[in-house]
């Protein structure tokens, strides 16, 4: 399968989907965000595929909307509009509710729709020389489709605070208010990424990830007890899945599991 905007291949039992526009900071555009909806849902499918890394050739993560696309966009009605912002919704939501992790490896600026990508990411690992923001309100413009996935992460004040003053932050101050899970120096990044996510591969149940992540897609829109009820039913039926039934045979004849 093709691809014109961003590199696919998958080693190791991990998918690299590769943003490479670098002349243009890796900025997205109608057909970069086709392709990666495309992208996600090919690993998804292999069965060989346990983690998916988003990352990006070049100095730069993805700088947000190619200049090209947000002018196209101006001259968009809003029913046009509406369906391009729909197609990105979708893409978000296809990322959150994805059944395999996604680590995001970051270098560079990951700004506006580039955080936003970051930000939707199961985990974030950048380099010290990374830098994150959302500078929509800047250029009159709101970072609205990434709100409730940055509110998520590092709660309403601070999300109001990124939101408001379209500010930028280092990868140190983003990891000291929980957007990000780990910085790294820029030179190992590669490897830190590639370690952490074998790691989840070999010691994680691909069961149990792919239901973890369905518990979180779907808790957040229910009260307590609803959620509550859902997480037993969820429970109980991890219970009978035979990732569950072989990793409990295999802690009482403490047996070390590979998965």
């Amino acid at each position: 399968m093709s691809y014109t905007h961003l590199d696919y291949e998958h080693k190791e039992r991990v998918a690299y989907i590769t943003l490479n526009r670098p002349e243009k900071r890796n900025a997205f555009n109608a057909i970069l965000v086709k392709e990666l909806s495309r992208a996600f849902a090919t690993a998804e499918k292999a069965n060989d595929v346990r983690v998916i890394v988003l990352r990006a050739n070049g100095k730069a993560f993805c700088a947000g909307a190619d200049l090209s696309y947000i002018q196209e966009l101006s001259r968009f009605t809003f029913e046009e509009n509406l369906e391009d912002s729909e197609t990105l919704m979708r893409l978000f939501v296809q990322m959150y509710k994805l059944k395999k992790p996604i680590i995001a490896q970051v270098q560079g600026p990951a700004l506006a729709g580039g955080c936003g990508l970051a930000t939707v990411c199961d985990i974030i690992i950048a380099s010290e020389d990374a830098v994150f923001g959302y500078p929509e309100a800047r250029i009159g413009f709101v970072a609205a489709m990434v709100m409730i996935f940055l509110v998520q992460r590092v709660g309403e004040g601070r999300a109001r605070e990124l939101l408001l003053t379209g500010k930028t932050i280092s990868s140190r101050e983003a990891y000291t208010i929980g957007l990000i899970n780990d910085v790294t120096d820029h030179n190992k990044l590669e490897e830190k990424v590639r370690e952490y996510s074998l790691q989840i591969s070999r010691d994680v149940s691909g069961s149990s990830v792919a239901i973890t992540k369905e518990i979180f897609a779907k808790l957040s829109g229910l009260d307590v007890q609803s959620a509550l009820a859902f997480a037993a039913r969820m429970n109980a039926a991890t219970r009978m899945t035979e990732d569950c039934k072989r990793g409990i045979q295999a802690f009482i004849n403490k047996e070390k599991l590979k998965w």
